[in-house]
């Protein structure tokens, strides 16, 4: 399963909304520096998905903040 996350980082509160289909909108806390951001975008939608870690990955995006994330083991 692909999906599409618009990432803010720097944000206030951490949060996730679902804006479409296989669209969200993921703000973090971290920087976007150091790979900061990603490491907790992904922790955020492999809990919302309920995968392992393991189970997702940034396939487009790694220095934007429109990342394309490829979720394995999920048949959504």
């Amino acid at each position: 399963m692909y999906i599409k996350v618009n990432v803010f980082p720097r944000s206030k509160k951490e949060k996730i909304k679902e804006v479409g289909l296989n669209r969200f909108e993921v703000r973090v806390r971290e920087k976007a520096e150091r790979n900061l951001a990603n490491k907790r975008v992904l922790e955020i939608m492999a809990r919302y998905f309920e995968v392992d870690m393991k189970e997702i990955s940034i396939i487009n995006g790694h220095r934007h903040p429109i990342k394309l994330l490829k979720i394995r083991g999920n048949s959504n």
